[in-house]
């Protein structure tokens, strides 16, 4: 998030998935080993950045994302349809729940990821993606509104924030404006010379 309060930059498009600007949120990331090895790549740094990024992926079972964070079309599916930013291979390696109002036949790709298309709204999502995880956790991929759907239903348990020193001006805000998130509680903060990872836990979990 920068420090205005955004997670992603205005004009998001097939250019600029992060809107425009974007792209320095995650400036945090690109040099950490997990996001190397993601990428193909060897090297990268080790550290609390590194530490933070990888908990994103450690012990999670299934993941649940908005259409908007899927990709940049809209309206009902079309030939061919949309298969994802991240290629025949995406970083997930299990079940994804994809919020949509449009029906759509699960989509399997390679290396264990299938992403499944949820037309009956947010709560029927995350059933669908306990019963996919087992005893592993659900991790709620994005974006900002499906994140704030999410936090008002107070259906989130544990929320990692990573401030970084940017300032995007506009864009897509992590918190609704004028709402006070009373259930959470921040329970640590800690900085790097990248960004400041801030934990903010339910204060009466979800079932």
């Amino acid at each position: 998030m920068s420090l205005d309060g955004y997670v992603a930059g205005p004009g998001q498009d097939l250019e600029h998935p992060l809107g425009v600007g974007g792209e320095r949120l995650h400036e945090w990331i690109y040099a950490t080993q997990t996001f190397k090895r993601m990428v193909g790549a060897d090297g990268g740094e080790l550290g609390l950045d590194d530490d933070y990024f990888a908990a994103g992926f450690n012990g999670v079972g299934a993941t649940i994302m908005g259409r908007n964070m899927f990709g940049p079309v809209r309206g009902p599916w079309t030939f061919p349809a949309w298969d994802g930013w991240w290629g025949a291979s995406p970083p997930f390696h299990h079940d994804v729940f994809v919020l949509t109002h449009h029906e759509r036949s699960p989509l399997l790709m390679q290396d264990a990821t299938t992403f499944h298309f949820v037309t009956d709204g947010p709560v029927r999502a995350l059933e669908m993606a306990k019963d996919a995880a087992g005893d592993l956790d659900v991790r709620l991929g994005g974006g900002a509104a499906t994140i704030r759907e999410y936090l008002a239903l107070g259906l989130v348990d544990e929320l990692h924030v990573a401030l970084t020193p940017v300032l995007l001006g506009s864009g897509e805000r992590l918190f609704a404006e004028g709402v006070t998130y009373t259930n959470l509680e921040c329970v640590s903060v800690v900085a790097t010379n990248k960004a400041t990872h801030f934990t903010l836990m339910a204060q009466s979990p979800a079932d």
